[in-house]
């Protein structure tokens, strides 16, 4: 009788993590709505008014350990030298969309 009951709970678990939705990928095109109303002022096109060593671009992504969704996640939340954090400002989910578009972005070359 118990391995009849554990055989049950056992696919009853198992058929609502198979129903699960999905996890949402993050929006690089509402990325791109919530980057030109407040990052595009100091990056625009990809660059970085403020210190021109730590651009958007992909070469200076990877230099700088910013080539990664969650490495920008955390730039933008916590902010870091010059860039303020945007973490009170905006939703978890706006700064992972700005993040798939930053890395969309470089992905192109701006």
């Amino acid at each position: 009788m118990k391995s009849i009951l554990a055989t049950v709970v056992a696919f009853v678990a198992s058929a609502l993590v198979f129903m699960a939705p999905p996890a949402l990928a993050a929006d690089a095109e509402a990325g791109a709505q919530v980057f030109s109303a407040n990052c595009a002022a100091c990056h625009i096109g990809g660059g970085n008014a403020v210190n021109p060593a730590k651009t958007l671009k992909q070469a200076d992504l990877s230099a700088n350990g910013k080539d990664t969704a969650a490495a920008i996640v955390t730039q933008v939340t916590n902010g870091n030298g010059a860039m303020p954090a945007f973490g009170g400002r905006l939703t978890a989910e706006q700064i992972d969309n700005v993040a798939a578009y930053v890395l969309a972005q470089a992905d192109k070359g701006w």
